[in-house]
């Protein structure tokens, strides 16, 4: 297998760089609620911009990579439509205007982005050194997935993480948005607008749900960059996403069943590779297992497009049956 030319991987940061400077500070800095044709072209772009960066990676590395980039950015991006759920319920919480939404979702998810990178360096750090970590990865997405099917419904409850709590106990908040500012005035004292709480809200509970997107993207490709782009290329759009789907998120029942099937799918094919490259002294004698066998990528692939598919397809026929009943 061929790795990617570091020209190409820079010509792909600097292209990615440039999306998300037009996205905030072109598109994002006008305050709007997104019509439905604009939020199909944007996300029919980005969509197309994945298929397209798949194929140039294809050319230029082969198609291992490739395969493993479409694997990871539809896993991605199945789970990123799960986090969508969460960024309603955010929005809400904090009465953001409908009209600063879209501005808001770009910052955060902005932020979510720097972070992930530094979760995906110290992920690719971990499993370089400790192959066993893929254990802990495998046992984690089987947990997530069991959850996932039989969990109770208050996952679903937005509550303020330590660093919003803490943000609050030490900083003056006002309790009215001044349009896109930071900061206001408030007789004649300064204050920090709710729009800081819901931009490091929207981020950091972005990177919670990295605890689950990032070990089941390693469990398809060990190639950071692959792991970087795939998460970028599930973040462009999500916020037209977010005004597309956002009044039927909750009609999409069969979503977290299909999320359910490709976590634990990659946390058994995890676990298979943390057998068949360590060695244990309670398993085969405390010597690697050779036999174990390996899963090809073109295989997980088809687990993942066959799973969402099947729980979108399912979901919509649910719609229907309601619609048709009532």
């Amino acid at each position: 297998m061929a790795e990617t030319p570091l020209p190409f991987m820079i010509g792909t940061f600097v292209v990615l760089a440039v999306f998300f400077i037009v996205d905030i500070f072109f598109i994002g800095r006008k305050p709007h609620v997104p019509s439905t044709r604009e939020c199909i072209t944007h996300i029919g772009f980005f969509v197309v911009a994945a298929l397209l960066f798949g194929g140039l990676l294809w050319m230029v590395a082969g198609s291992g990579p490739a395969i493993e980039f479409y694997s990871g950015w539809l896993t991605e991006y199945s789970l990123s439509i799960d986090n969508l759920f969460v960024f309603v319920i955010i929005m809400a919480n904090f009465a953001v205007p409908k009209t600063l939404q879209k501005y808001v979702l770009s910052i955060g998810i902005t932020v979510a982005l720097v972070l992930r990178g530094l979760f995906i360096l110290a992920g690719a750090a971990l499993i370089t050194r400790f192959t066993w970590v893929f254990f802990i990865f495998g046992a984690f997405l089987l947990v997530t997935a069991a959850k996932m099917v039989f969990g109770s419904d208050d996952d679903e409850e937005y509550h303020e993480n330590g660093l919003i709590r803490m943000l609050r106990k030490f900083m003056k908040i006002s309790d009215d948005y001044d349009g896109e500012h930071l900061r206001t005035t408030h007789d004649g004292q300064r204050y920090f607008t709710p729009m800081l709480v819901v931009f490091l809200a929207i981020g950091t509970t972005d990177v919670l749900f990295a605890f689950d997107s990032i070990p089941a993207i390693f469990g398809l490709t060990k190639d950071p960059f692959i792991v970087f782009t795939s998460n970028v290329f599930a973040l462009l759009g999500l916020q037209q996403l977010f005004f597309l789907l956002g009044a039927l998120l909750d009609k999409l029942v069969y979503l977290p069943i299909g999320l359910a099937v490709v976590l634990a799918f990659i946390g058994v094919k995890l676990i298979l590779e943390a057998v068949h490259e360590n060695t244990l002294p309670f398993i085969n004698g405390g010597h690697a297992i050779e036999a174990v066998p390996e899963v090809p990528t073109w295989l997980s692939l088809g687990v993942i497009v066959v799973s969402i598919g099947t729980a979108a397809i399912a979901s919509l026929i649910h719609m229907k049956a309601e619609e048709t009943s009532k």
